[in-house]
């Protein structure tokens, strides 16, 4: 890699950690996809380019580095990721006048195919909470606790797993709301149902290690921090027993706090606020997903459907 670029690309990604407070796994992923990109044109133009000659790149040479990647059978959705990465790259490099590379804003990226969210049936999204519904496979029980304690804020509060995994022993108590830290360092107030507040109390009066105020609300066996792996093993265990398909994951369950709140009236405004969307588009999608499940239930009900 040219001398250069490595010392842009550092300055890249320090920025985004410092000053777009972007998260370090968001960070790793652009890294390596410019890195990619970079390889590519070493192999493609007989050299590692400088900063001179990424700007001087040519259209056809963005498009050769994505039907590379199709030939990998890369998809649409990680190619887009991709171009994204080289983008926000190109971005600062033009920011801080080190040259604009105008090959990256030529090439169109590529379509997704849309898919809508999968929400759980109502019954089934709180029956993913229930503690007794792992019993028997020899975990203790304070274990069962936690798992439905957590599930039942991914779907109580419509939290992401890493803002679950993330809460602190101090941000729950006697309150009827915490302080959830969302995508971007951005901290959002969230509602705490009495019924969640009652799993996670539950799940503290069993836990057998006793953690600083400061410490993480949930740990796993041994009294580390709980990983995202386990609870996805934990929901696995849950959608085996209840019956339900591969599509009713842990996000799932925050699919369906948006869905069954828009189905029971819920307001858009409120429901992007709650689940910690910075783009109403991005809650709109919801709106799709009550109206196809309207669809649904007149073309299987209606008598002349």
């Amino acid at each position: 890699m040219a001398p250069n670029v490595a010392a842009e690309i550092a300055n890249w990604l320090s920025y985004l950690g410092a000053e777009r407070r972007m998260s370090p796994k968001t960070i790793e992923a652009y890294r390596r996809d410019v890195l990619q990109f970079l390889a590519f044109l070493t192999e493609h133009l007989g050299g590692a380019p400088s900063l001179k000659e990424l700007a001087a790149l040519k259209p056809a040479n963005v498009r050769a580095f994505m039907a590379a990647r199709r030939a990998k059978n890369i998809g649409s959705r990680s190619l887009m990721r991709t171009l994204a990465g080289m983008r926000a790259f190109g971005r600062f490099l033009e920011k801080n006048g080190k040259g604009k590379v105008g090959a990256l804003a030529a090439v169109r990226a590529p379509k997704i195919p849309k898919t809508l969210p999968r929400p759980l049936a109502v019954e089934a999204a709180i029956g993913m909470a229930d503690p007794d519904l792992a019993a028997g496979d020899g975990r203790e029980v304070w274990i069962h606790a936690r798992d439905a304690a957590v599930l039942g804020l991914l779907y109580g509060c419509g939290l992401r797993i890493s803002e679950a995994l993330g809460l602190k022993r101090a941000d729950v108590g006697a309150r009827d709301v915490i302080t959830v830290m969302g995508k971007g360092r951005k901290q959002r107030m969230v509602p705490l149902l009495p019924a969640v507040a009652k799993l996670i109390a539950a799940y503290i009066a069993l836990c057998p290690f006793d953690p600083p105020a400061d410490g993480a609300l949930f740990v796993g066996a041994k009294g580390g921090r709980l990983s995202a792996r386990i609870v996805q093993l934990a929901m696995a265990r849950a959608r085996g027993a209840l019956g339900l398909p591969e599509t009713a994951t842990p996000h799932a369950l925050r699919h369906s706090f948006a869905t069954h709140l828009l189905a029971r009236g819920g307001d858009l405004r409120s429901i992007q606020e709650l689940l910690g969307h910075a783009s109403l588009a991005t809650t709109q999608i919801y709106t799709e997903v009550d109206a196809e499940r309207l669809i649904e239930a007149y073309r299987s009900a209606h008598p002349r459907a």
